[in-house]
């Protein structure tokens, strides 16, 4: 081994679902939203200079945005931070906010971007089982003595929702440390706990454009938090990226919160198509979560998780399955257009 190797931080990355170089697939594997972004969105992109966009630098304060969504949510513009993607936004609140000797506290069943950030900044942290059911026992973040607290609720990858009253629980114990909470399906479950900002100054408050707002490919998220927060938050982002956001994604980003009936219309018809595709699946012998997301998370009563997604692979269907504890034998299934989703019961038809 090179003498320099030794020196080489090294980490098990995330691995995000796979994304197929061929267009006639059914893509449910990524959670993204089956409908286009508002017209809106496309009016803004066509309308742009892109030339000059594309030659400057982007806004480095997102001014634009931050503003557009201070007045869609009720907040002043300094309790916003912008970043690329919510990933980014995360990425940035576990440099900013955990940074002490005792461990972050996380569900052992989550999105598997946290313990890999933990990781790679040298974070102490804990996975705290979900019961059998996969919901948090609010007890167990009840304990004192911790570095933070991460809460993704509606959870993923299993999409069970927790009452903002419960949520409210883990905030208020912990009031000595920052408690995130991941908020990238709220608008499909109607759980938040925004509302809560002005009450808890530990609170951090994470949403995304890339789900119900249909533009994953522009990568925007955001955080909601009290003022020093953010401020810290911005000054760590400033330290590594000062353009974080493109022109063009700014513009797209404040065209579709300007489009509320548009986005909600939408939330809607993924909603609809959700209760559907649960009363289907469970029709055909799959008990399914509970679910306030845009995906199911279900197992089969017969038929292994593993061969039902290879299976479906091979009738160009895509869905995601995790090889990992408790959850090996699951798959998450996103919600498409009702098209879609009827193509996803013929060939499950096929193959139980």
């Amino acid at each position: 081994m090179p003498e320099w190797e030794k020196n080489i931080r090294k980490v098990d990355p995330y691995v995000p679902g796979e994304q197929p170089q061929v267009s006639d697939v059914i893509k449910l594997n990524t959670n993204e939203n089956p409908y286009p972004p508002s017209p809106a969105v496309i009016k803004a992109l066509e309308e742009m200079k892109i030339e000059e966009s594309y030659r400057k630098y982007p806004d480095p304060t997102a001014k634009s945005l931050k503003n557009t969504l201070a007045g869609y949510y009720g907040v002043d513009r300094d309790r916003i931070f912008i970043g690329s993607g919510s990933d980014d936004v995360l990425a940035i609140g576990f440099l900013t906010f955990f940074n002490s000797d005792q461990p972050v506290l996380f569900p052992d069943v989550t999105y598997s971007f946290y313990p890999v950030w933990a990781k790679v900044y040298g974070i102490p942290y804990e996975e705290i089982p979900l019961d059998e059911g996969f919901v948090i026992n609010t007890d167990d973040y009840e304990r004192g003595n911790c570095g933070g607290v991460v809460i993704a609720n509606p959870n993923a990858p299993t999409g069970v929702a927790m009452d903002a009253k419960k949520v409210e629980k883990i905030i208020a114990a912990n009031r000595d440390v920052i408690v995130v909470v991941d908020e990238a399906y709220a608008d499909y479950s109607g759980v938040s706990v925004l509302p809560l900002i002005d009450k808890y100054d530990n609170l951090v408050v994470v949403r995304t454009f890339s789900k119900s707002r249909a533009m994953a490919g522009a990568r925007i998220g955001f955080a909601i938090a009290g003022k020093r927060l953010i401020k810290a938050m911005e000054d760590v982002a400033q330290s590594i990226n000062s353009y974080p956001i493109s022109s063009t994604s700014l513009a797209a980003a404040v065209a579709s919160v300007g489009d509320d009936k548009y986005f909600r219309d939408r939330i809607e018809d993924v909603i609809r198509t959700r209760a559907r595709t649960v009363l289907e699946l469970k029709r055909r012998g799959f008990s399914v979560l509970p679910s306030g997301t845009n995906f199911v998370f279900v197992t089969h009563a017969v038929k292994s998780a593993v061969d039902i997604s290879d299976e479906l692979r091979l009738r160009n269907i895509y869905v995601r399955h995790f090889s990992l504890p408790r959850i090996d034998n699951y798959l998450r299934i996103t919600i498409g257009t009702d098209n879609q989703m009827n193509d996803l019961f013929a060939a499950i038809d096929e193959i139980i």
